[in-house]
């Protein structure tokens, strides 16, 4: 199979994440819960990796760097843990549904309003429009870093420069690029940064996190077990125990902080050159086949390895089927969890096949790509 889905999920991990892994399984016991030997090996690993997510994002307080299942249940902590009844949002049309629900959530149990960003047909937004959008009772900004389905960049930094000079928190989706692109969360006035393991990170699923930047109150998502201070009838107050309950994934820990030592090494501008010309050669062919139509801005490639298309008006699900049952080519069609995206580029029927490059892909999985959509297309045509 060539693998070219790794906006979902990275499949090939660098071999020192599964030796992590492994290793870890026969090594860690339970954190906090305990003074023996697994369990304190447990807490080393944490302690260590929180430092070492810290640094790679610019997070002042390692203590503030909280271990989650993925992205999503980082932006559920940081949505429902900071906006209160009555609290205004502004957000945008590029966001994934781990944005979205929750805030849909939230504006039916809480009355929190909501402000949608709009963006073109390239997926291009106005970076106006955020405080054109700003009302009285505006608590917070929250976007995607980048479009799961286009791979446009969002300029986070000239976000951040907004929020911050209103007062408002900024929360980041940085599912796509954590990894791909540097962060530094100060630099860029994130107040709130959720990550997910599994992607660009390179690391396990079933890992992720949320960074905490500056004295910010977050309330628990959820309550339970911390191995300390139990006869406390409330949750902990101090981070990072106040939002983590129960127990953590360690063995993922253990392979997410292998990752974060590979992409170290082998440098992220590097990865990421790695990625963006594989991405960039293929669209340079695919564009130009007759009845191939591809989505959002092309004019720069300071973006995510993303090529999203259709093949004349074929359902996205028949292309991608043919491309893995045909050619053994793994692509995602569909609507990607984005349904404000595909509305505002007009594929909310048809979907799209996106093919999303990552670091152990070859220009030979890029021609085999090409040579299989331009047969497509010919059968289509």
């Amino acid at each position: 199979m060539i693998y070219l889905d790794n906006a979902a999920t990275t499949m090939i991990k660098p071999p020192c994440v599964a030796e992590a892994v492994t290793a870890a399984l026969t090594s860690l016991g339970n954190a906090s819960r305990g003074a023996h030997e697994g369990a304190l090996n447990t807490n080393r690993l944490l302690y260590r990796t929180r430092g070492k997510l810290a640094d790679f994002f610019g997070c002042p307080k390692s203590e503030q760097v909280i271990f989650t299942n993925n992205s999503t249940e980082a932006l559920n902590i940081a949505l429902t843990g900071t906006l209160r009844p009555g609290d205004h949002v502004i957000t945008t049309v590029l966001e994934h549904n781990s944005v979205l629900r929750p805030l849909y959530r939230l504006q039916r149990e809480r009355g929190v309003g909501l402000s949608f960003v709009p963006a073109d047909r390239r997926g291009l937004i106005d970076y106006a429009d955020f405080e054109r959008l700003i009302q009285p009772n505006t608590r917070a900004v929250v976007c995607t870093h980048a479009s799961n389905l286009t791979g446009n960049l969002l300029d986070i930094k000239r976000i951040g420069e907004i929020a911050a000079k209103h007062g408002l928190l900024f929360i980041v989706d940085a599912s796509q690029t954590a990894g791909a692109v540097p962060i530094d969360m100060v630099d860029m006035n994130i107040t709130l940064l959720c990550f997910t393991g599994h992607k660009s990170m390179m690391g396990p699923q079933g890992t992720g996190g949320l960074l905490i930047n500056g004295d910010v109150e977050v309330e628990p998502f959820k309550v339970g077990g911390t191995g300390v201070q139990s006869f406390l009838t409330t949750q902990p107050r101090e981070y990072p125990t106040r939002l983590e309950a129960g127990t953590l994934n360690g063995h993922g820990i253990a392979g997410l902080s292998a990752a974060v030592d590979f992409i170290r090494q082998t440098g992220i501008d590097a990865i990421h050159a790695h990625e963006i010309a594989l991405a960039r050669r293929f669209h340079g062919v695919v564009s130009a086949i007759p009845g191939v139509v591809t989505y959002g801005d092309f004019a720069t490639w300071d973006r995510c390895p993303i090529v999203a298309l259709n093949v004349g008006g074929a359902d996205s699900a028949l292309v991608c089927d043919a491309l893995s049952c045909d050619y053994g080519i793994a692509t995602r069609a569909g609507a990607h969890c984005a349904p404000l995206m595909h509305r505002a580029l007009g594929t909310e029927k048809q979907g799209a096949v996106r093919f999303s490059f990552g670091y152990f892909n070859t220009d030979d999985d890029v021609e085999a790509a090409v040579q299989a959509v331009k047969e497509i297309a010919e059968r289509i045509g």
